[in-house]
């Protein structure tokens, strides 16, 4: 790798965290290709420089962001490239080994119970996935998620503590050496290649085979696309309440800002968060006496589960600095995916529905947010779904079946039978009325199939912001050991055909386009209401003005 750029202190400590130096199948896990000019603006130079010192400094969330913030600005960058690569892998394994149903469970698998996991991910990888993927792709993927984790401190702590920093590098070596290129004809080839090294990490450091296994299960998935992954059984158990709509907690979505705490992206209606006076952007920093401001995500997810009825003390700071304590009693929670029906103009007849997600109540909650409505005189609709990461596909397909009379709705295409399909109209509109769609870089996957069967039907306005760009179905397949593989089987189209995937994390092209773009200042960006329509809302005062027919939109 070319690091003629840094000092030699840091270059030393590069090594030792880990910068891979090849690449690997025609998949770019290394910088070997990248040329000195890639570093020879001072720019990019100091671009790489801040996120290496993140990755040093073991700060891998702000490092992914700062590499994909980068890489928006100059998308050729090898060395971005990798670096983002890199950041992503040390986050995951940080997030697994926080996550107790790993170290609880699957990694106290017996070496054989471990392997049987190992052919059954990759027998369905190999059979599943959207596109075909080689055997030697598979097992690369996976040295290099171990040859990283064998310089990650969560990992080493877990399964090699205290041993000779020596021997973990000639590990290393040995890894990089014997294995990183090396072809793999079959999947019985693959087993043997891990047995083989997971020998070697004994003899060399005293490690036990599975945690080896199972950088090989997991890492696998590296070289998939974003939204592939092996779950664990806790993440199994959440995926399922998430498309259930209902779970044991407090009702918080959560994320780790290093140094502040757990900022909360959305609060539930009605949950015990909520009851306490939570609110969207509010900061937690302690959890029952344990200072979160340094955690990941997970750690503090640790702590604030458990059995319904009993509690939790939480120290919350506002966006405004204030300070609070408050105890929040776990019980049952229910999601609604429709938190917010409102008429924001009863002599116009305007009104205005926020859909949060996909589950399968969804199109039930519809049905009822329309009739609740109607019954108050709409002729003219809003409909919500920014910030809505999207959820089943079925439940996208049957609610847009409310809006739109007939034709198609949805198209998927993928490498088997069963992920082939076109999804038509099957049922009188509920709704015919005048609609405006309001979308944000954060309404993806099923929000998507909605705005695209929108703009191809020319069924409504679309104002906000460019969405996502996530237009691909993912598959759910159990695996052993109560764990589960998420699995991309299909790419979706809107009903004329069109896709507009991002191609990276990275990638400004992706995503579709509205066709009113309200600007919003990244610093104060646009938040949806939390309970109630905010009437100083920006999108929802410019689609009620297209609707009163105050502003002309021309599509």
């Amino acid at each position: 790798m070319t690091l003629h750029c840094y000092s030699r202190s840091l270059i030393s400590r590069l090594q030792r965290v880990a910068l891979p130096a090849v690449l690997i199948v025609g998949l770019a896990l290394g910088a070997a290709s990248a040329s000195a000019t890639d570093l020879s603006d001072r720019q990019t130079q100091r671009l790489v420089d801040t996120g290496v010192r993140l990755e040093l400094s073991r700060q891998w969330r702000d490092a992914i962001d700062h590499y994909s913030e980068a890489l928006r600005e100059r998308p050729s960058s090898k060395h971005l490239q990798y670096g983002l690569r890199r950041s992503k892998i040390h986050f995951s394994i940080d997030r697994r080994y926080a996550d107790e149903s790993f170290t609880q469970e699957l990694n106290r698998l017996t070496v054989d119970e471990a392997l049987q996991l190992y052919d059954d991910v990759l027998l369905r990888i190999r059979d599943y996935f959207v596109e075909p993927i080689s055997v030697t792709s598979l097992v690369a993927h996976g040295t290099e998620s171990l040859w990283l984790a064998l310089a990650n401190e969560k990992f080493l702590n877990e399964n090699a503590f205290g041993a000779d920093e020596t021997a973990v590098r000639r590990l290393r070596d040995r890894l990089h050496r014997g294995y990183w290129n090396r072809e793999v004809p079959s999947e019985s080839a693959a087993r043997d290649a891990v047995v083989a090294i997971a020998s070697i990490a004994r003899d060399e450091v005293g490690m036990q085979a599975q945690p080896i296994i199972l950088e090989y299960i997991f890492g696998a998935c590296n070289c998939l696309d974003d939204y592939s992954h092996v779950l664990t059984p806790g993440r199994v158990d959440d995926l399922y309440s998430s498309i259930h709509g209902e779970f044991v907690g407090i009702g918080i979505v959560m994320e780790a800002e290093p140094g502040r705490g757990m900022v909360l992206r959305n609060v539930l209606p009605d949950s015990p968060a909520a009851t306490g006076g939570l609110r969207p952007s509010d900061y937690l920093t302690v959890i029952d006496g344990q200072d979160v401001r340094t955690m990941s995500t997970d750690e503090a997810a640790n702590l604030l589960s458990g059995v319904s009825g009993s509690q939790v003390t939480l120290t919350v700071v506002s966006r405004d600095g204030d300070s609070r304590t408050v105890t929040c009693t776990r019980r049952r929670v229910e999601v609604r995916s429709v938190p917010i029906v409102e008429m924001i103009d009863r002599d116009a007849g305007i009104g205005y529905i926020r859909l949060t997600g996909f589950q399968k109540s969804t199109p039930y909650e519809m049905d009822a947010a329309l009739k609740k409505l109607q019954d108050q005189g709409l002729r003219k609709l809003i409909w919500d779904v920014r910030g809505n990461p999207g959820g089943l596909l079925d439940a996208a397909v049957q609610v847009l079946d409310r809006f739109i009379d007939n034709g198609v709705l949805l198209i998927t295409r993928g490498r088997v039978s069963d992920a082939n399909a076109t999804y038509s109209s099957t049922r009188p509109a509920t709704f015919r009325g005048e609609l405006v769609l309001l979308i944000d870089g954060h309404s993806a996957s099923a929000s998507e199939i909605v705005a695209g069967a929108i703009r191809d039907h020319a069924r409504g306005t679309i104002v906000g912001r460019k969405s996502f760009g996530k237009w691909s179905v993912q598959s759910i397949y159990p695996t052993l050991f109560e764990s589960g593989l998420k699995l991309t089987t299909a790419k979706f189209f809107s009903p004329d055909g069109n896709a507009y995937a991002r191609s990276h994390s990275y990638d400004t092209l992706g995503g579709l386009t509205p066709d009113v773009t309200v600007e919003q200042d990244d610093e104060n960006p646009i938040i949806p209401g939390f309970d109630r329509v905010d009437g100083n809302d920006p999108d929802v005062l410019k689609a009620a003005a297209i609707l009163s027919g105050s502003e002309i939109v021309r599509q």
